[in-house]
């Protein structure tokens, strides 16, 4: 392929989505993943290896902007995080698009609504063959389209939990997933969240909008190819060329049209360590005349939470089949939101080693066997200070927690709950910055270019041919998954670019 028309870099979510949205297009593309194909080996149902071992773990280590290192939960395959994500394909809430008052402040309005998108949504459930059902959580925004597919079915143990949680008089839902279960389980009997997919069973980015998008000729992915950084022509107003290394080889590439997607951190870091003309961004990189890019990071606050009954044992095999909204609007006591709860995947005694090193085994073994186990999740709200930066080759983060009420009331009314439906024991522990729970935000979509590096349709307000998709664009977190979101985005992006780009 000769220089392409248009070159993605990341094969994530939002670089996977978009490139199926501009398939059949007639744009040469060249998609650029530095990572590599994730094989198929006896490690991908391995909890030891996964979770003790971090056998899949990136080798990279960031820094604290006290200067402390750490190993960060980033993964780079081709495919990027979605590989080993837990396949929750939830819309944002109506009100998530709005301004929303919190504990901790106020989440801003997304610069478009919620009936504008809607349609978008629709078409990622599905591109991603979402399994759901509609009218059982009170905050469900409104489908023009219904799920495809039934959701997931609840195994015995998770069935009851719902009994229990409706005889609260809460509202428990099936979670949307992008799961076959029975191709998954073919694979092995574990579940599939935080797990790797080498097969069919979860709908990734991979295993899904990639594999449709390269049935095109017209696109070509690379692997292996890390992004060094972006040069601008010398006028400042468009990407000149995309200059990356591979196999010990730096290259350059000179498309028309630049998409960066390589994720929240990656592509701050990309646009930080480019090279700006002097009249653009004041030597800050690129897009970043609103001196915006790498802050307003986001991850979602969140715990695990076990509820254990020593009386019964819990044999499900892969558990994250429900959700609960009841707090997500209010604190059910008329006070301001609190967030999502939802199941993890089945733990056992490796994940719970993982966490609790001194332990002995088979109590780890007996706690997990008689746990349901809960993911709790509040918005983190965005502040300029909390960010990502860059020092030579280092990647710092600054990550300023915001919100935590939220997590605490959450946290207190649902150990609450869960003593009332009969668990005696409930034990909760907060994730820490080596899990990546949702990082967003990083080059956030507005439409002053005063204070947003992007335009509602992603484009760079600095940069007419550079449009940025992927978790970064996110002026909100929200407090659910932000996965189906940003592959909404993509495909409404994919058809912008289609309307206003490849016009013939």
């Amino acid at each position: 392929m000769a220089n392409p028309d248009i070159v993605i870099i990341g094969s994530g979510i939002g670089g996977a989505t978009i490139a199926s949205g501009l398939a059949g297009s007639g744009a040469s593309i060249l998609m650029l993943e530095r990572g590599e194909t994730l094989p198929a080996t006896p490690h991908t149902r391995d909890t030891r290896a996964i979770f003790v071992d971090g056998h899949y773990r990136p080798k990279e280590m960031w820094r604290e902007a006290g200067g402390a290192a750490f190993n960060p939960g980033n993964y780079y395959y081709v495919g990027g995080n979605s590989k080993f994500y837990g396949a929750v394909l939830i819309r944002y809430r109506e009100q998530d698009f709005s301004a929303m008052e919190h504990y901790g402040g106020v989440s801003p309005a997304w610069p478009f609504s919620y009936e504008e998108f809607e349609p978008w949504y629709s078409k990622a459930e599905q591109l991603f063959r979402v399994r759901g059902a509609l009218g059982e959580d009170p905050t469900e925004p409104f489908h023009s389209i219904p799920y495809a597919f039934g959701p997931v079915p609840d195994e015995p143990p998770i069935a009851r939990a719902r009994a229990e949680l409706k005889g609260l008089g809460l509202h428990p839902a099936s979670l949307p997933l992008g799961v076959d279960i029975d191709a998954w389980l073919k694979d092995g009997k574990t579940g599939w969240d935080a797990f790797p997919n080498t097969g069919t069973g979860k709908v990734d980015a991979q295993s899904g909008p990639l594999t449709a998008a390269l049935a095109d000729r017209n696109i070509r992915l690379e692997t292996g190819a890390h992004v060094e950084y972006l040069e601008a022509a010398s006028d400042g107003k468009t990407i000149a060329a995309v200059h990356y290394s591979q196999n010990g080889e730096l290259k350059k590439v000179t498309p028309k049209l630049v998409i960066l997607s390589a994720g929240a951190v990656n592509s701050a870091v990309i646009l930080l360590r480019s090279p700006s003309p002097s009249s653009k961004g004041g030597g800050k990189g690129l897009a970043n005349r609103s001196d915006q890019v790498g802050r307003n990071f986001m991850n979602h606050n969140s715990s695990a939470m076990l509820a254990i009954d020593p009386r019964r044992r819990n044999d499900a095999v892969y558990q994250k089949t429900l959700m609960l909204n009841d707090y997500y609007l209010s604190n059910g006591k008329g006070g301001k939101p609190l967030g999502n709860v939802q199941l993890l995947g089945k733990i056992d005694g490796n994940i719970l080693r993982a966490n609790v090193k001194l332990a002995p085994k088979f109590a780890l073994d007996f706690m997990a066997g008689h746990a349901v186990d809960w993911y709790l999740m509040c918005e983190d709200l965005p502040d300029p200070e909390s960010r990502i930066m860059v020092d030579g080759k280092d990647i710092v983060m600054q990550w300023r927690r915001s919100n935590m009420q939220s997590l605490d009331g959450l946290t207190k009314v649902m150990r609450e709950n869960f003593r009332a439906c009969g668990y005696p024991i409930v034990l909760s522990r907060p994730f820490d910055k080596r899990t990546p729970s949702h990082q967003c935000g990083t080059v956030k979509m507005g439409d002053d270019p005063a204070t947003a590096p992007l335009d509602p349709f992603c484009r760079s307000f600095d940069h007419k041919n550079l449009f940025v998709v992927d978790a970064g664009f996110l002026p909100n977190s929200a407090a659910v998954n932000p996965a189906l979101s940003i592959a909404a985005q993509a495909l409404r992006v994919a058809d912008h670019i289609r309307k206003t780009e490849l016009v013939a």
